[in-house]
């Protein structure tokens, strides 16, 4: 059985301090019309696991996900809509900064970029979040199927030799349209869950 088929909601969440005490977490960030949520629908094998808006920007929730064995995935809200007001908007950047720079239960980060638009300035902003704490990003570019092969390998280069400068960033194509790239995000984020839950790290994101 997959890692991801195994995924169940566990909880939604509004301020940091209602966020589970327990468990080690892998979080899923991106602009708001990146494909977040249809990719972690595809990643699990689900129509509506995630919630897929209309209106990107929606989502204004932290949801959490059950693996299992004390692993979840976090589904962050997006970010970057124009339409979401500003007062709204101010509070998720605040939300998710915190959540990213001093969750301690927190083992890496899927950061999703649209691949015709990558590394835009707030995409930037979450890996300057992030970094400092030293844990691993894996960023998937999205709606790679839109592209043609050409221009997606020129993107995939472009956007490694952007991020070779943070050795903890990898970066890989994704469509949740041609289910590709899947088996890729699953191996790596089933590593973290290993490397983070070894009986001798002690802690969790050690």
């Amino acid at each position: 059985m997959s890692l991801f088929s195994q995924l169940k909601f566990h909880t939604t969440v509004n301020d940091l301090h209602m966020l589970p005490s327990d468990g080690v977490e892998v979080a899923f960030a991106g602009r708001s019309n990146a494909g977040k949520s249809s990719a972690i629908n595809t990643l699990a094998n689900r129509t509506r696991l995630a919630f897929v808006s209309k209106t990107p920007g929606r989502t204004q929730h932290i949801n959490y996900f059950d693996f299992g064995q004390g692993r979840f995935l976090v589904d962050l809200p997006g970010y970057g809509y124009a339409e979401v007001p500003e007062a709204i908007r101010a509070h998720w950047e605040h939300l998710l900064g915190q959540y990213l720079a001093t969750r301690p239960n927190l083992i890496g980060l899927v950061l999703m970029m649209d691949a015709r638009h990558p590394l835009k300035p707030l995409d930037v902003r979450m890996l300057d979040w992030f970094i400092p704490t030293g844990r691993p990003v894996h960023v998937l570019l999205t709606k790679a199927d839109k592209l043609s092969r050409q221009d997606q390998n020129k993107t995939l280069k472009a956007v490694r030799d952007e991020l070779d400068t943070w050795p903890q960033c990898t970066v890989q194509l994704f469509s949740s349209l041609k289910k590709t790239g899947m088996e890729e995000v699953e191996a790596v984020v089933g590593r973290w869950f290993g490397d983070a839950l070894q009986p001798e790290d002690g802690a969790p994101g050690t």
